[in-house]
């Protein structure tokens, strides 16, 4: 079987090595993510805006999507909060929530998102996840988590409360707190302090009364479902609903209808926006996630790959009349720790998924809508990482401003202003960073061949020497700099007369930054100073080979910034180069051939 193929189609590759004791761990994991995936499906469809069932629907055919295209053996994919939250902001404008348009828009948006992504790996993108920065993502996600969780406690009250920012959704339920309904109240309560002690302290005590640890785990993991029961037995026996407490009502059984994307020009321009970043941030989340996992065990993530699994897994859910899915970092832990060898685990999940879809929707019918409510704000509230702003803060200013900007827009204006400002603000501040690179006067360690800062170490400095380090790649950004730093020292240093700008961490010189070489040379050269290169490496070196520089560079490219001094500093006969460009000296032929006169050639590294 072709290697190609079995790249295009993972399944492949482990399929037909398969082995029993794998599908005795893959069928235990299946077993408790559906345990943990069914009421979490429906809440996250609420939260959506959309029908209970339809969170269902996007947990089964995506799952077997990704069983076939994906490079995880572990990830879990399905409807997650942040990404539900982000698709609700992205359908308000379009239509109201619980219309046959605001459905038939989420389809849309989960078939555009698939789309992106399957076209991202044709391309070869995943590098563009990239761009969005680990501050940048973890203040987003702790935002969305705060703003997830204060949406959900009007359902915790009973009330009827709008606002999609936290100002308005703080306003709204105060202004109709008067009017919270007890019963809800006390399930809602209750309910979470149950889910928050279930995920606690349940299992630890379940083990200490003699069970075995995936017992215990098993049961710890389906405390959504005892509070579902519960909560639907007290609806059941008390009337309930008959109280003022809003319940799920009836969800259809059967299997997931076929349905199609609406091919609207001006839909699909007004979703394209949010469906780039669904899909950017569920990458972003997803790959992660399927990385860290990965490691524990060696395996291997092909991100490219990534995004064909996850892109057919959005096509998937689309057609099966779904949303936009992803990744969850929750049940993907779990379906780790529950022993899953093998993305079948995820095929006999929608096999469990479908199974309650078409024998179990009938009993969710008086579900309260607090109970759902309450999984939500358990689940997102273990994704606000405040520890992660302090640790932010303490070791980086510009990437804490870049949290913070992030965390402030997706509370005080929306998700997709958060998301999209701290994008932006984080490249801004990549290109103020690297528009005024450190740049250090160095010497030499006595009795070594090391040259480090003059600020920092005791070195021997030579005053007919400049021996400049850049620490960044040169490009349009900071070549005004080099020039302005090199001319500053120039001036300032009667006695000088060569200069050598050491180049170890210059991966890149563009076309900008080659001329102001060009222009530092020449205006040096004019001053009877002569200007040098040293350590340049050799994709750099093959650049500037591929340019004219070197048919006006008159000075010299050492391979080490050592022979660099040495040579330049030798006052007599061969060993000497003077500014004007001599002969090469025989110490440099023994490193490597010189490319011309007065030019010694790095090696390949």
């Amino acid at each position: 079987m072709s290697t190609r193929l079995k790249r295009l189609f993972p399944i492949l590759d482990w399929a037909p090595r398969y082995t029993r004791g794998e599908a005795v761990n893959d069928l235990f994991a299946a077993v408790i993510v559906t345990i943990m995936l069914v009421p979490q499906s429906l809440a996250y469809a609420m939260l959506a805006g959309l029908p209970p069932v339809v969170g269902l629907y996007a947990s089964i055919l995506p799952l077997i999507a990704y069983a076939v295209f994906g490079t995880s053996r572990t990830l879990a994919v399905g409807p997650v909060a942040v990404v539900s939250l982000m698709t609700a902001a992205a359908l308000a404008p379009i239509a109201a929530q619980g219309t046959a348009a605001y459905l038939a828009a989420a389809v849309t948006l989960a078939f555009l998102s698939g789309l992106i992504l399957v076209v991202m790996a044709m391309l070869r993108l995943g590098f563009l996840a990239n761009f969005l920065s680990h501050p940048v993502i973890s203040g987003f996600i702790t935002a969305s988590g705060i703003l997830i969780a204060a949406s959900q406690l009007k359902h915790i009250l009973g009330i009827h409360a709008e606002g999609d920012t936290l100002p308005r959704i703080i306003e709204g339920i105060l202004g109709r707190i008067t009017a919270t309904n007890i019963f809800t109240l006390l399930i809602g309560v209750s309910s979470v302090g149950f889910l928050f002690w279930v995920r606690k302290r349940l299992k630890p005590r379940l083990v200490a009364f003699g069970l075995r640890p995936r017992l215990a785990d098993l049961l710890a993991k389906a405390g959504p479902l005892a509070a579902i029961l519960v909560s639907i037995l007290l609806v059941a026996a008390f009337g309930l609903d008959r109280q003022g407490v809003k319940i799920v009502g009836e969800i259809p059984a059967g299997l997931p209808p076929f349905a199609w994307p609406v091919f609207d020009g001006e839909l699909w321009v007004q979703l394209l926006p949010a469906a780039l970043l669904i899909s950017l941030v569920g990458f972003v989340e997803s790959v992660s996630v399927a990385q860290t996992l990965a490691a524990k065990r060696r395996q291997r993530i092909e991100a490219n790959q990534e995004l064909v699994g996850l892109g057919t897994s959005n096509i998937a859910a689309a057609l099966s009349g779904g949303y936009p899915v992803t990744g969850g970092f929750a049940r993907s832990v779990v379906n780790f720790d529950a022993g899953a060898e093998t993305p079948l685990a995820g095929a006999i999940t929608a096999i469990g998924i479908l199974a309650a879809t078409l024998f179990l929707t009938p009993l969710f019918r008086l579900l309260p809508q607090a109970v759902l409510a309450a999984t939500i704000i358990v689940a997102v509230l273990s994704l606000v990482d405040l520890k992660a702003i302090r640790r932010t803060f303490t070791y980086s200013k510009a990437d804490f401003a870049a949290m913070a900007v992030t965390i402030l827009l997706v509370l005080l204006v929306g998700v997709e202003a958060g998301i999209v400002a701290g994008v932006a603000l984080s490249l801004l501040l990549f290109l103020w960073r690297t528009s005024t690179p450190h740049m250090a006067i160095v010497g030499q360690v006595p009795g070594t061949e090391h040259f480090r800062n003059v600020d920092r170490h005791a070195v021997v400095t030579d005053p007919r020497i400049l021996s400049l380090r850049v620490d960044e790649s040169l490009y349009f950004a900071n070549a005004r700099a080099l020039e302005d730093r090199i001319y500053a020292e120039a001036a300032a240093r009667p006695a000088l007369r060569h200069v050598i700008l050491m180049c170890p961490a210059v991966n890149l010189i563009d076309a900008s930054a080659l001329e102001s070489l060009e222009a530092i040379a020449d205006r040096l050269h004019a001053a009877g100073v002569g200007f040098h290169l040293s350590e340049v490496k050799g994709p750099v070196m093959d650049a500037l080979k591929r340019s004219d520089f070197f048919e006006h560079f008159k000075g010299h490219v050492f391979l080490s910034q050592f022979e660099a001094v040495r040579l330049l500093a030798s006052e007599t006969g061969a060993a000497a180069i003077a500014a004007n460009g001599a002969s090469v000296a025989p110490a440099c032929h023994r490193l490597a051939q010189p490319l011309s006169a007065g030019i010694v050639t790095p090696g390949a590294g």
